[in-house]
């Protein structure tokens, strides 16, 4: 009698996630700006002891033009193992990677051939919004009993309100919108949960007219974009609690909730206060029964010469930090802050969620400093830390450089290149010198998101401390 085993990269614990095999590969989504090229899947080597590290050595084109891939995950993950809806014998073997614009959803097959992904199935926009009521797919998480797709706007060309569709773990089928109930809830970003609490969190950004083109000035000092957190009933479905944070505090975007499930705290970044320009992380935790957020890190804005700056932000005087990812060590010790405006990734002692204390930072790239990267120190680069990936252990950290097409056009107006760099964390914070792709090593796409091979920091929740 055959025995079946979970999937070895699936783990009841983050302590067990910890002490996990270093990735060896690295996925990362990259998109065609004009729409003119098809979007693709590059595959890094991120072994060290490889003839070949710090390259890319994979690739795939995907079909079509115009998805601008964003936020993608594994189809399933270490939460596969909990106990309230458990599927152990499914299998992390594809990547479920939406586009933002075209709202297509693809699976890709990474397992038979890593180096060169296969697509097995294009869920196409018209199934999203015939069943979930939804387009814009943005963020996709892996749930005990199926996949978690964000979506930032409504079927048929409604704007919204927006939310989160449910697929099927191993058909890929939609199967309809998650909301039950979903109370005040219009604007839509990120989701995560506690989920041995049975809560779901989500964020605001805004509905696809208000990010269709950037960042539009209007609304943003009409403080109209997202400044809230909603708490639901993850098992009901149901709406609970909205924590406003402010309207000053406009764009609540990423969420990292602590790894370890006996804990109901995690961290939000908001990317802009229509105040000072300063950008912030707050943290969310339960107290008397209710969820409450605390501002507990400020980044300033730095005065710059207006005649430095691109136009959508030359009458402050100042660039702004823009924190755009956060990213949380699967041992719920360090935060990590990318402040793209500026070009510095921040590292943050979490170890007291409510007094963090910095604990390294790095440049690179920026909108007036262009600051190179150690391994090209005559190379000036635009963009600036973004998208954020930290490896199991704890011990690398991974970024790209591309935010969001119009983004990028807005505030890197003379183009924002192609990189992507790895950093060692440990009792220093520094760049490795080997690693760095970079110009055409992406073949004229922006390198976007990052997954690692057998998980990552932001992939996996745990049922089990």
């Amino acid at each position: 009698m055959a025995l079946w085993r979970p999937d070895p990269t699936f783990y009841p614990s983050p302590r067990e996630a910890v002490n996990a095999p270093p990735e060896t590969l690295a996925y990362i989504a990259a998109f065609d700006r004009s729409a003119e090229r098809p979007d693709a899947i590059a595959v890094v080597d991120v072994d060290p002891d490889s003839t070949s590290y710090g390259s890319v050595v994979g690739w795939r084109d995907l079909p079509y033009t115009g998805d601008e891939l964003h936020h993608f995950g594994w189809n399933a993950c270490s939460s596969a193992l909990c106990p309230n809806a458990p599927h152990p014998h499914v299998e992390r073997r594809y990547l479920v990677v939406p586009g933002l614009r075209s709202s297509r959803i693809y699976v890709i097959d990474v397992k038979d051939d890593p180096l060169k992904p296969s697509i097995v199935k294009v869920i196409e926009p018209e199934e999203l919004a015939e069943r979930a009521g939804y387009s814009r797919p943005h963020t996709v998480h892996c749930g005990p009993d199926g996949l978690y797709v964000s979506a930032l706007g409504g079927a048929n060309g409604q704007d919204g309100p927006g939310g989160v569709a449910v697929l099927d773990h191993t058909s890929f089928e939609v199967q309809g919108a998650w909301e039950a109930d979903r109370g005040p809830q219009h604007l839509a970003y990120d989701f995560w949960w506690h989920i041995a609490h049975d809560v779901m969190i989500t964020s605001e950004w805004g509905t696809p007219s208000m990010i269709e083109d950037g960042v539009n000035a209007e609304l943003l000092l009409g403080r109209k974009y997202g400044h809230a957190l909603h708490f639901w009933d993850l098992r009901k479905r149901r709406h609970v609690q909205t924590v406003d944070l402010g309207d000053e505090h406009q764009m609540v975007l990423e969420l990292r909730p602590a790894h370890d499930p006996t804990k109901t705290y995690g961290f939000a970044g908001v990317v802009v206060s229509v105040e000072d320009l300063s950008a912030s992380v707050w943290l969310w935790y339960r107290e008397d029964g209710e969820f409450k957020a605390r501002k507990v890190i400020t980044i300033p804005a730095e005065p710059a010469d207006s005649g430095d700056l691109p136009p959508v932000i030359a009458p402050f005087g100042a660039v702004p930090p823009l924190v755009t990812d956060i990213d949380l060590s699967v041992d719920d010790r360090h935060l990590y802050v990318s402040c793209w405006g500026t070009g510095e990734l921040k590292r943050y002692d979490v170890t007291d969620p409510f007094n963090p204390v910095e604990a390294g930072s790095v440049r690179i790239g920026g909108i007036t400093r262009r600051t190179p990267h150690p391994a090209a120190p005559d190379l000036p680069l635009a963009g600036g830390p973004q998208m954020v990936e930290v490896s199991r252990d704890g011990k690398r950290v991974y970024v790209t450089n591309s935010l969001y097409g119009s983004w990028d056009d807005q505030f890197y107006p003379d183009g924002v290149g192609a990189w992507a760099a790895k950093l060692d964390s440990g009792a220093e914070f520094t760049f490795d010198e080997r690693f760095f792709p970079h110009g055409d090593d992406f073949r004229g796409l922006r390198p976007h998101q990052t997954r690692l091979q057998g998980g990552d920091a932001s992939s996996d929740s745990y049922c089990y401390p």
